[in-house]
């Protein structure tokens, strides 16, 4: 299925606790986490990505593990909607930020690379591109290659991808391809996740084989072992404790559920509101020493 079939309904009033972002596809309402394949062409050379932050934005949103159809939604912690910090020279999100649908970091899983558990998320994907995709936006990539953060003792991986569309993606290939291009790219791209966290207090990020990026055919493998541990749980037989795994075509899963039930999810949320306001600290500067 073509990255441009799927649509989007929000709910609620984005920048507040009750904003959600549903899918839709041909056939109806579809969950971003287990529906939409995460193959983007016959030839499964290419992937889809679901965006969930635009790049320059602050807006902490991510797809739902515990929400019925697994919609976006901002995060929350400590009862507070998130917004990453600006650290000085970086604005917002430096790239597309996203996941790949079918993937699942199983945080039962300890990973022989990093050994560290998964973070139970489907697996996080940076997309260096020039365009600014926005929220919702299911994005054909191709993948160039993968860093290993190590997040508060997890593995938390990040595919970096580009683009099929963008003008410089048949020049990038694989991961020496970026640096030769984009000089200065991947150095950015290892600082902003050492950094970001700093401002609230917590310690700087640690990366896997020394914060150095992995190279295509590594991530790939990454890829097909995230996808069959996203597989393993939608095809149980059992409730999945760490995600909601509700759906409406896998076949096979005993989660799936019909577009009667889809749609009375989604009518359920509060209707679509104007933006409530960013908090104006969100556009404060911060200066960090490493």
């Amino acid at each position: 299925m073509s990255s441009g079939q799927y649509s989007i309904l929000e709910k609620g009033a984005p920048y507040s606790k009750e904003y959600r972002v549903y899918f839709v596809g041909p056939n109806g309402y579809v969950s971003p986490f287990h529906d939409i394949p995460l193959h983007a062409d016959s030839t499964q050379t290419t992937f889809n990505m679901v965006v969930e932050v635009p790049r320059w934005t602050n807006a902490k949103m991510e797809i739902s593990k515990d929400d019925k159809l697994n919609p976006i939604k901002q995060d929350i912690k400590k009862d507070k909607l998130r917004f990453v910090d600006n650290c000085f020279p970086h604005h917002g999100y430096i790239w597309n930020y996203g996941a790949l649908p079918q993937t699942w970091e199983d945080p039962s899983f300890i990973d022989p690379h990093t050994e560290q558990k998964g973070d139970n998320d489907p697996i996080d994907v940076c997309e260096i591109g020039y365009k600014v995709h926005q929220r919702g936006a299911v994005v054909a990539v191709k993948v160039l290659g993968i860093m290993a953060l190590i997040d508060e003792g997890e593995t938390d991986w990040k595919i970096i991808a580009i683009d099929v569309t963008d003008p410089l993606a048949a020049s990038l290939n694989d991961i020496a391809d970026v640096e030769e291009h984009m000089p200065g790219f991947l150095r950015a791209t290892n600082e902003w996740f050492r950094i970001y966290k700093i401002p609230t207090g917590k310690p700087e990020n640690k990366f896997a084989f020394n914060g150095e990026a992995k190279n295509k055919e590594f991530a790939l493998n990454i890829i097909k072992e995230t996808h069959e541990q996203w597989k393993k749980s939608l095809l149980s037989q059992e409730k999945n404790s760490h995600i909601n795994c509700t759906n409406t075509s896998v076949a096979g899963s005993i989660f799936q559920i019909s577009q009667d039930e889809a749609k009375a999810i989604v009518d359920a949320e509060p209707a679509r509101a104007s933006a409530q306001a960013i908090p104006v600290e969100v556009d404060k500067w911060n200066y960090v020493k490493l």
